[in-house]
């Protein structure tokens, strides 16, 4: 696409300011006000003129002679501290005792300076008979319109509110985290009773144990040192709870092992004592070589030919 030529008015124009450009630094070049080179000599530095009555003469013009209330100016040094028995340091002295560097104290310098002035205009305020305190009905036009304090409101409750929606999720996920380790908890001790119960009928079933309190969930609290169970297992007496179900069940036929060890009682007891019986002198019994043997088949044959 071309471009349009330019009017002659413009180019005419442009090309008389270069040519006053142009001869101006001619001009100045052949007067000796341009020196060859990039760089600029001077001639030297300013002096500075410390003009003493010229400036008292610019503050006498500006200065005014106007009563204090006019001027509420005040200058003090910071109030001394709570406790402190110290005299307030005089500007020199602050200078020093204050680092600028350190933000906490400078503050608190500017802080306790303030303070300071208030102590010392209110009563001189008071006097003169000036309010300090503003009116019941006191109206002052606000910088900023209601409608932005609006928005500015709303900006604020909603900035409030999403703070309270992530505080009450964090919280949320607390409490689901702590409700998950509590139900994990009583998960793994419904396991440990079930295990436990389990244990305790395979005992009562083997006979170890007769006591039926965990059908009723009374479990028996699990003994803290193993020896003390085995102690406790050791002391049990009398018959197991398995003996005594098949007493129940068949009846209990007595005493069989040990029944005929003597006691103190049939040691003592004589009246059975039978001496026919004791010496040998009583009724023989006939022993396994007597007379009603059988005899043999060839003795037998031997006596029928006899008879014969």
């Amino acid at each position: 696409m071309d471009t349009p030529p330019l009017s002659g008015s413009d180019s005419d124009s442009d090309s008389e300011e270069s040519l006053v450009t142009d001869k101006e630094l001619q001009d100045a070049f052949s007067a000796g006000l341009l020196k060859p080179g990039l760089n600029v000599v001077l001639e030297g530095p300013k002096k500075a003129a410390n003009d003493v009555n010229g400036l008292k003469h610019c503050l006498a013009e500006f200065k005014r002679e106007l009563e204090w209330v006019e001027r509420l100016d005040v200058t003090l040094g910071p109030v001394p501290e709570v406790g402190g028995s110290q005299p307030a340091p005089q500007n020199q002295d602050l200078k020093k005792a204050v680092d600028p560097e350190d933000d906490f104290q400078r503050e608190m310098s500017f802080y306790r300076q303030a303070q300071a002035a208030v102590l010392a205009v209110l009563p001189r305020l008071h006097q003169l008979k000036i309010p300090t305190k503003r009116p019941t009905d006191y109206f002052a036009e606000m910088a900023k319109t209601d409608q932005q304090m609006q928005k500015i409101r709303q900006k604020l409750q909603a900035k409030q509110a999403a703070m309270e929606k992530s505080e009450k999720a964090k919280q949320l996920r607390a409490l689901r985290k702590y409700g998950k380790k509590v139900q994990t908890e009583v998960l793994q001790k419904r396991q440990r009773e079930k295990a436990h119960m389990m244990t305790t009928i395979k005992k009562y079933q083997k006979g170890f144990s007769d006591k039926l309190d965990f059908l009723e969930g009374d479990q028996k609290p699990v003994a803290r040192n193993p020896k003390e169970s085995a102690k406790g297992q050791q002391l049990k007496k009398g018959p197991s709870a398995k003996r005594r179900y098949k007493n129940q069940k068949f009846g209990y036929g007595g005493k069989k092992k040990g029944s005929k060890w003597n006691t103190r009682e049939s040691y003592d007891d004589v009246s059975s004592f039978r001496a026919k019986k004791a010496h040998g002198k009583g009724i023989k019994r006939p022993g396994k070589k007597g007379s009603n043997k059988r005899p043999g088949k060839r003795t037998r044959e031997k006596m029928k030919n006899r008879a014969r």
